[in-house]
């Protein structure tokens, strides 16, 4: 599976994790809050150290919110790609036509747009030959909805996907640059979350990389709570973001967008169980005895 970004294009034999950096003081896990660009720019760089190869900044929280205007999420957002693009690939979180074309003028080679895509979003992306993160939401983003329910949740996720590649690919964007992101917890209840991690493989059926966001959710959190009313904050599901990583892996994620260290090790030996390339042993012991 291929990925073409904007200066390169990604060879996704392994699955690759993409660290979250947030120049945000909202976001959901208080760990990933950097608040500032000057922050975010440590912060990057101290993932890419980790050994993070791709790195996705946003500056807009993902939770329901009031909106926030495009100056304020520029003056957030590009000063920080633009610190950490010269050193390491990184993906620009914005459903932002102009803050898009701005992170992309700072050096970003790919957007990550949870909003399922625009017209406007698709030429921008077309033009510009980079990476495209298309994401499955029911409605604009940052807007509390009920969930739906499906007769079969994935059969709608491959529908649904399937319609805005090609709106995408009418509009000229090519779908090596698409990757697919089902959007968990996004217009979904925790056990759709499940249902469409159990057969994730299936939307391999698209043709295209599997982009899965699942640091740190609230299905994790209600899953290690027992209810959604005593779901576990998000600074306690670092564990279960683990398990949920290593099985997505297993069904075939190729990108997995992740706050922890723990997370990444995580996907790098699952990826290495799951077989796509051999394993090329440099130390001197092979069991790891030295």
């Amino acid at each position: 599976m291929r990925w073409r970004l904007a200066d390169r294009t990604l060879e996704l034999d392994q699955p690759l994790a993409a660290g979250i950096v947030n120049v945000t003081a909202d976001s959901m896990f208080e760990g990933a809050r950097s608040v500032t660009p000057e922050r975010a720019v440590a912060d990057g760089l101290a993932l890419a150290e980790a050994g993070f190869e791709l790195l996705d900044v946003g500056a807009v929280a993902a939770r329901s919110g009031p909106p926030v205007g495009v100056e304020e999420e520029a003056a957030a957002l590009v000063p920080a790609v633009e610190g950490l693009a010269a050193r390491v690939p990184v993906s620009a979180d914005t459903f932002s036509v102009e803050v898009a074309r701005r992170a992309l003028g700072a050096g970003a080679v790919a957007i990550n747009d949870i909003s399922g895509g625009s017209e406007q979003m698709f030429e921008l992306v077309a033009g510009a030959g980079c990476g495209y993160v298309l994401t499955h939401i029911e409605g604009p983003p940052r807007v509390d909805r009920p969930p739906r329910s499906y007769d079969d949740v994935v059969e709608h996720l491959k529908s649904w996907l399937g319609g805005r590649i090609e709106a995408a690919s009418r509009l000229g964007v090519a779908e090596e640059q698409i990757a697919i992101d089902p959007g968990l917890d996004f217009d979904l209840t925790t056990a759709q979350d499940l249902e469409v991690l159990r057969r994730l493989g299936e939307l391999r059926a698209l043709g295209l990389p599997l982009y899965v966001s699942l640091s740190r959710k609230d299905f994790i959190g209600e899953l290690l709570g027992g209810s959604w009313e005593e779901r576990l904050p998000a600074s306690e599901r670092e564990w279960g973001t683990v398990a949920a990583a290593t099985l997505a892996v297993r069904e075939g994620a190729d990108v997995l967008r992740v706050h922890d260290r723990s997370t990444l090790q995580a996907v790098k030996v699952a990826g290495r169980i799951r077989g796509d390339l051999p394993v090329q042993w440099t130390g001197k012991s092979p069991r790891g005895r030295d």
